[in-house]
């Protein structure tokens, strides 16, 4: 066994990435900004922040759904970012996504059945009888009832729907799930019951993924480690207990202060997160959240704050922190 072998490296490892969007008019949209990240194999890392701040970018700059203006894109030690569409069916069976809007990402002319079955036609899996069986057995997985598989996507709930597309997305048996604010259309109760089948599911079939919500509740449910982004960037960084005991950045504070969680240190100070997030056509320069802290020095106002180690599981983007 040489070295490199010993090396346990990431399923997932975003190295760098920037994505920028021309508009018509000539302007450029700065959607992300030297994004690194990565995420081991059986492990959930968490990807916070408000709308706009780049999760859902990321999420398809990493799936190859939209091609990263700068940095690579690395499954499994395999460099995936530049690989033509048609070169990328092995990869695309290891790695699925589940939208937030479950009915947008089935097709509403084909059954059930036929949905789960496609995937597996397009990669040549089994026979008719063996993706029939696969079928049915992924429904019975996800709760759901046989008789689904002849039905069409306007006869369920969106709770139904959402568990369909779970299933679609395992049909394959994927190492990595990408799960775009998943339940956040979903009811209250309704989303606690799809969020511990994602537990159960990434337990049964040694699941890696990327859990992305603005809703800090919901991540520290589910995830293992928790990146927060701010405008494109990644602002801190940690496993789930040490950023909601100690988190270090004024954005993640303010997060954190204005929805609570049981286990968060009482009374500590925190930024109050006044304004909105300015715009991806002009962000500020320096650190981009200098606009809306109450601690922002000058500084702040004219240098990109580096991420700094903390500790050894904990990184944050803050000239003061």
């Amino acid at each position: 066994m040489n070295r490199d072998d010993m090396v346990v490296r990431p399923l997932l490892d975003l190295r760098g990435i920037a994505k920028r969007y021309a508009l018509a008019d000539g302007r450029i949209v700065h959607a992300l900004a030297d994004v690194s990240l990565h995420v081991d194999r059986h492990e959930t890392l968490g990807l916070v922040g408000e709308s706009g701040c780049g999760k859902s970018t990321l999420a398809r700059v990493a799936m190859r759904l939209v091609p990263a203006s700068d940095g690579q894109v690395v499954f499994d030690g395999d460099d995936i970012t530049t690989r033509p569409r048609r070169a990328l069916a092995a990869q695309r069976a290891r790695m699925q996504m589940v939208f937030q809007d479950p009915f947008a990402s089935l097709n509403p002319r084909l059954t059930i059945g036929r949905a789960l079955e496609e995937p597996l036609i397009v990669q040549g899996r089994g026979t008719a009888t063996e993706r029939r069986e696969r079928v049915l057995a992924m429904l019975a997985r996800v709760g759901l009832r046989a008789d689904v598989a002849e039905r069409h996507p306007h006869e369920f709930s969106g709770g139904q729907r959402q568990r369909i597309a779970i299933a679609r997305a395992l049909m394959l048996a994927p190492e990595l799930l990408v799960c775009d604010e998943a339940v956040s259309a979903l009811d209250v109760s309704v989303r606690a019951q799809v969020l511990n089948l994602l537990l159960e599911l990434r337990a049964s079939f040694g699941l890696a993924m990327l859990f992305i919500s603005h809703d800090l509740a919901v991540v520290r449910h589910m995830a293992d480690r928790v990146a927060v982004m701010y405008l494109g960037r990644v602002v801190e960084l940690a496993d789930r207990d040490t950023l909601w005991r100690t988190p270090r950045h004024p954005y993640t504070q303010a997060l954190m202060a204005a929805a609570p969680a049981p286990g968060t240190a009482p009374g500590r100070k925190v930024a109050v997160l006044a304004g909105d997030v300015p715009s991806a056509l002009a962000p500020p320069a320096g650190c981009h959240f200098h606009t809306r802290c109450p601690h922002a020095t000058d500084r702040c106002r004219h240098e990109v704050p580096a991420l700094r180690t903390i500790t050894a599981r904990h990184v944050v983007a803050c000239h003061l922190a």
